[in-house]
């Protein structure tokens, strides 16, 4: 039996993958907004965590 006889047997399945979209949007277009709205010096902090100065190792 193929996978999507077991899907179409469950009880409003198609709620589920508009769902998701939703979380996805909203997620990235959160994360978009968050970018957006930053302080720069603070990106700029964060941009240079791995790498704090000039020294070698």
């Amino acid at each position: 039996m193929k996978f999507i006889h077991y899907l179409e047997r469950i009880t409003g399945v198609g709620i589920y993958p508009m769902i998701s979209l939703l979380i996805f949007v909203l997620f990235f277009s959160g994360l978009l907004l968050w970018i957006l709205m930053a302080d720069k010096k603070y990106i700029s902090v964060l941009k240079n965590i791995p790498f704090p100065g000039n020294e070698t190792e």
